[in-house]
């Protein structure tokens, strides 16, 4: 008996031989009685969900054929299968009436070489020098970009790193970005840096810890958010920093309020008064600093300045998480003493004011290539009608940011985009649903594929190319 015979897939530049009940290297297509299906169901969101209402599996027998419109549902390109080749008409061109008007939604699930993941991790420890390079299961995948406020930023993916390089490096690359994309875990070591586990809408663990808070701010912006909080419970506060440590006594905010000098000296670079630069290396211990003894960034106290016996200082850090308190002997040396009752309050103070630790994933992706040719004949007249916002881009129906310049740049939170909605196929490359809205009369203008345009009721009752089924999941954000 002759085995059946494997056919041949289109769905993606990698051509796979297919045999039957069997999927091919990307688990999107598989070969079902001789014919290419997509394994995943064309996704649609159902804003009445919002209200409360049950799933709708479209399809079945009791739908109606008027329980849906184009208001109440977001049709998106999960599910939906690809253009490649890219000479064809989109998947869905789905027409609809929105708020009134005839439009026309174009889907595709976009095959991404040109794409990325920033990722932005809430958290004060140091996790490597800038441009130092992140590595996945040992192969570079990206880079620490410049620090924010209270967080620091990876940058990862980019065509460079999924096909710049040694395979193996391509295929780590794709695997870390498509698992960060579908909201999963993924460990990322940092040359001479940390080991970060980072997940989209979770806390980051640092060399196994996790992380709870982000800084309230810079050692400058605490003195100046709760000076006024320490006025007359202490004589002097020093907020730990590794980017600018700040002292009450010498900052505007302890000025303004009549703080007096104590004759404290810093070791680091003054910037203005109160503000201190490089006063230790980035670390994991007090403020992002390498120190465990904030007594170690001090030098010898003025006593021309105001130094004297039983001057009380306290020293904090950025995130409340250490905080000590000492007062000066007859040598003008500090000893730490027990954290007074009065004092105490204050340091949950700061800890109350930084927002919880976690790590966000935006996907970014370059959508300025052939995929164009899936909406209209001319794709220069996409991108400039996207350029001039004529045309919404979404991202699973989640809205994208879209960079200004040229080309269609667009940026998205994974944690908006339904779960499971990214793919990849092994070029290597990611697959991101992608979906374009605009007026009837704009899509028909800039040369659009009239013939394939479908109405939604048709697409609900009929499906596609790639299998006939369509399921509807809720979204919260309506």
């Amino acid at each position: 008996m002759n085995k059946p015979e494997k056919i041949r897939c289109d769905a993606c530049p990698v051509m796979c031989f297919i045999a039957e009940g069997r999927s091919g290297a990307c688990d999107r297509y598989a070969n079902q009685d001789g014919k290419i299906v997509r394994v995943d169901p064309l996704t649609l969101l159902d804003r009445r969900m919002a209200k409360g209402d049950a799933v709708k599996p479209f399809l079945t027998a009791d739908w109606d054929g008027h329980t849906a419109s184009g208001d109440d549902v977001v049709v998106t390109a999960i599910g939906s299968g690809t253009t490649y080749p890219d000479f064809k008409p989109a998947p869905f061109i789905v027409s609809r009436e929105i708020d009134g008007a005839d439009c026309v939604t174009v889907v595709t699930e976009a095959i991404f070489s040109y794409c990325g993941v920033k990722v932005k991790i809430d958290t004060d420890r140091h996790l490597g020098h800038e441009a130092a390079t992140v590595r996945y299961q040992g192969e570079a995948v990206g880079h620490v970009m410049t620090s924010e406020y209270g967080s620091q930023m990876l940058s990862l993916g980019g065509v460079d790193h999924l096909t710049g390089g040694s395979k193996p490096e391509g295929r780590k690359t794709c695997d870390a970005l498509l698992r960060l994309c579908n909201k999963e875990a993924v460990e990322l070591s940092i040359d001479e840096g940390s080991t970060v586990v980072v997940q989209a809408g979770q806390a980051p663990i640092v060399d196994g810890q996790p992380e709870a808070r982000m800084r309230v701010g810079c050692g400058s912006a605490t003195i100046g958010m709760f000076a006024v909080q320490w006025q007359g419970l202490v004589d002097e506060v020093v907020v730990v920093d590794d980017h600018i440590t700040g002292v009450v006594s010498e900052h505007q905010a302890g000025k303004i309020i009549g703080w007096p000098d104590t004759g404290i000296r810093i070791q680091g670079r003054r910037s203005t008064p109160g503000r201190y630069f490089n006063v230790a290396n980035p670390g994991k211990g007090w403020g992002g600093t390498d120190i465990d003894d904030p007594l170690t960034i001090l030098g010898p106290w003025l006593e021309k300045k105001g130094a004297r016996p039983g001057l009380s200082l306290l020293m904090v850090s950025t995130t409340g998480e250490h905080a000590a308190y000492f007062v000066l002997n007859d040598d003008l040396e500090p000893v730490e003493q027990p954290m007074p009752d009065r004092l105490q309050p204050s340091v949950d103070l700061i800890a109350e004011n930084c927002e919880p630790a976690l790590c966000t994933v935006m996907f970014m992706a370059g959508a300025g290539g052939s995929l164009r040719s899936g909406v209209t004949r001319n794709p220069v007249h996409l991108t400039r009608s996207v350029q001039t916002k004529e045309t919404k881009v979404t991202i699973g129906g989640a809205p994208g940011f879209l960079w200004p310049g040229g080309g269609i740049t667009v940026m998205v939170d994974v944690m908006d985009v339904p779960d499971g909605a990214f793919g990849y196929v092994p070029t290597p490359a990611l697959v991101a649903p992608l979906e374009f809205t605009m007026e009837r009369g704009k899509f028909t203008a800039m040369g659009g594929h009239e013939d394939a345009v479908r109405d939604l009721s048709d697409v609900l009752e009929t499906g596609g190319d790639y299998g006939k089924d369509a399921t509807a999941i809720g979204t919260k954000n309506g």
